[in-house]
């Protein structure tokens, strides 16, 4: 094969590998869904939290690894914990989703913490959130933005 015809078809299968993981990408991504996303809204001094529901329709679990939105500077997964009358709350790296199961970012549960807002946040807009998971997929959803009253439902 004479080197031109070697770099074409050498490009050629480069850029079908590259749709390829793509479409493999968006499909891994396709059978997830976020329902009920909202932010409660606090003083920018103060983080505000994310919370929603998860929906894995899949065949397979998949693990959110990275939630991020252009509405703040920060955005961290947490989880907070009650045992009696002790209560903390830590970082975490992943959310496993079973498959055809879900998991709830709820107050005094998972939860999504929010710094260093990007503007002020408007009680009944919307901001987006994207949320990517382990295997390089994503999936993204519009959150309303609440007051800093609501308490939403906990985590159960």
């Amino acid at each position: 094969m004479k080197a031109g015809k070697l770099i074409q078809w050498s490009v050629g299968v480069a850029v079908a590998c590259l749709a390829w993981n793509a479409q493999a990408a968006e499909s891994q991504a396709a059978g997830v869904q976020v329902e009920q996303c909202w932010v409660r809204a606090m003083p920018a001094s103060v983080p505000s939290a994310g919370y929603f529901t998860l929906r894995n329709n899949g065949d397979k679990p998949v693990t959110l690894s990275e939630v991020a939105t252009p509405a703040f500077g920060m955005a961290m997964m947490h989880r907070s914990e009650s045992n009696g009358s002790m209560a903390k709350m830590e970082m975490v790296s992943s959310v496993p989703v079973p498959a055809h199961g879900s998991v709830s970012f709820a107050p005094s549960g998972y939860h999504v913490m929010l710094e260093e807002p990007a503007k002020p946040l408007k009680i009944g807009a919307t901001l987006p959130l994207t949320l990517s998971f382990a295997d390089g997929s994503s999936v993204s959803a519009n959150c309303a933005i609440k007051s800093p009253a609501t308490l939403g439902q906990p985590a159960q």
